[in-house]
């Protein structure tokens, strides 16, 4: 190598997607030593967290539910920065407004008294019970949150240790079974046990490790920064572009190359080769090992193991504008159907698409009211529907879809929504599978039951390749913000520093 003076002698790393994970992975790489290049197919970067900005409206893509805003200010701090001097993050309260078919609602918050009042108008009998479930969450929190979040297992050892405190706190159950033994009432048992749905996992078959997002959220809070969260990704681009590193939007990448085992570079679509000393991989794990990687370089993840993995639920997203404003909505309103068990049913188990729905409606302008034109209002309303393994062509689907969304708006919190739309668009499952590159249009990769969850899921250092790391959703520990900045964390543990590659 040339002289260590030179910006050429830094160990190269590309990082493949600049969703939050790879951004994330970026700029701890470019902490430790490394020249970094991102890479990402679309026109813009934030994978998942594009930006679409129409008709003065702007819409984040998503993610919209910022919780642990501290593994993001860490990043900021990689660089000697402080992010209070560039994002302007925002607390929302309630966290959510939940809403019931007959018009009943629960404001979920932060604060112990109101949410004992909450929890009393349905039902004074369960104040007890809930108390207890948040001293649970907490003690669920602490270790895996605090203690395992950040991780790697990379061996059947690392996992092994951690037995006998998964059977401690039982994560054996589903986040529904604890639920219910600590509350009677139906509906709260709702209400505390549809956070697994925030990162693609049915509440009837997700571990029960996940009712620790109940004491995450109470403890750091709900946030939203100004400008949305598309002003994250240009923070974290401008973050990585100041360490020295570059982010190349509309650069696709085709195959990470493989030779003698290890990961040397990519190839893109466009025929040029970009040489590497490590790659990381924030694209979809299942899409990584099934197709940018060829299948003789694969003994663990081949083709069979890929396929027979769960996969999360999909969305559909409906984005539009309004020429009025609706007040009353809360920046984040979850409307339950009539069906709770029965529709997640169909959703991940019978994968068909029903004719009732649980809807979460974000109105980012409740907080940040440049995100539309004076006088108007920004949303967007989303909603569980089954991966591609269903059989809906959305093509033909999806506009009567949207259809009955719009008519249950009108018919219960937004009077005249129809007439009211002046912009407008759409994300289907088949977009997630063609736009995002998402295996089987799955939103949030592999589905976080027990047998898939730590160990058990595609490892951060691959199995299959050297020098190859993955971040992300599908990737330990899981999806949502902290999961999978917390797996960006990870790659600290694995990766060699850069002085180690010179």
């Amino acid at each position: 190598m040339s002289n260590g003076s030179s910006p050429r002698a830094q160990p190269h790393a590309v990082v493949i997607g600049s969703g939050f994970g790879g951004l994330a992975a970026a700029i701890r790489l470019g902490a430790r030593g490394y020249r970094v290049t991102v890479l990402d197919k679309l026109d813009a970067p934030g994978g998942r967290a594009y930006v679409h900005k129409q008709d003065g409206f702007t819409f984040d893509a998503g993610p919209t539910v910022i919780t642990a805003p501290f593994l993001l200010e860490e990043l900021w701090a990689l660089c000697g920065k402080r992010m209070a001097d560039t994002i302007d993050m925002r607390p929302v309260t309630p966290f959510y407004r939940i809403r019931f078919p007959d018009g009943a609602e629960f404001d979920y918050t932060g604060d112990a008294a109101s949410m004992r009042r909450e929890i009393a108008k349905f039902e004074p009998n369960d104040v007890a019970g809930y108390e207890r479930f948040v001293a649970k969450s907490e003690e669920i929190f602490r270790v895996g949150f605090e203690e395992l979040g950040d991780v790697p297992f990379g061996s059947w050892m690392d996992m092994a240790k951690i037995i006998p405190k998964m059977i401690k706190l039982e994560s054996y159950r589903t986040v529904y079974g604890l639920v219910q033994s600590y509350v009677k009432n139906d509906r709260l048992r709702q209400v505390l046990s549809f956070h697994p749905l925030l990162v693609g996992g049915n509440p009837f078959s997700t571990t029960s490790i996940y009712a620790l997002i109940a004491f995450l959220e109470r403890n750091w809070g709900v946030h939203f920064p100004i400008g949305g969260t598309g002003a994250l990704v240009s923070g974290l681009v401008s973050l990585i572009e100041g360490q020295g590193g570059s982010v190349r939007c509309g650069a696709e990448v085709q195959r990470i190359i493989v030779e003698g085992k290890r990961a040397r570079g990519v190839l893109l679509a466009n025929g040029e080769r970009i040489e590497a000393d490590v790659v990381v991989s924030n694209a979809d794990s299942a899409w990584t090992y099934r197709h940018l990687i060829a299948p003789e370089h694969r003994k663990r993840w081949t083709d069979a193991r890929v396929d027979k993995q769960r996969y999360s639920m999909s969305l559909f997203v409906w984005y539009f504008g309004t020429k009025r404003q609706y007040p009353g909505i809360a920046h984040h309103t979850i409307m339950l159907g009539p069906r709770y068990k029965e529709l997640l049913e169909d959703i991940f188990d019978h994968k068909v698409l029903a004719d009732d729905f649980s809807l979460y409606l974000h109105r980012p302008t409740a907080t940040d009211p440049s995100l539309a034109p004076d006088g108007c209002d920004a949303f967007y309303v989303l909603s569980p529907v089954p991966n591609l393994l269903g059989t809906t062509d959305w093509k033909a689907h999806a506009e009567v879809y949207k259809k009955k969304i719009q008519a249950l708006l009108e018919r219960t919190v937004m009077p005249e929504l129809g007439a009211s739309i002046v912009s407008e668009r759409l994300l289907t499952p088949q977009d997630f599978q063609d736009r995002l590159l998402s295996f089987r249009g799955a939103a949030f990769g592999m589905e976080p039951v027990l047998m898939q969850s730590a160990y058990f899921r595609p490892h951060n250092a691959s199995e299959d390749v050297e020098r190859l790391y993955l971040v992300g959703a599908g990737t330990h520990p899981g999806a949502g913000l902290p999961g999978v900045l917390s797996s960006a964390r990870v790659l600290d543990r694995v990766v060699p520093d850069a002085a180690a590659l010179t």
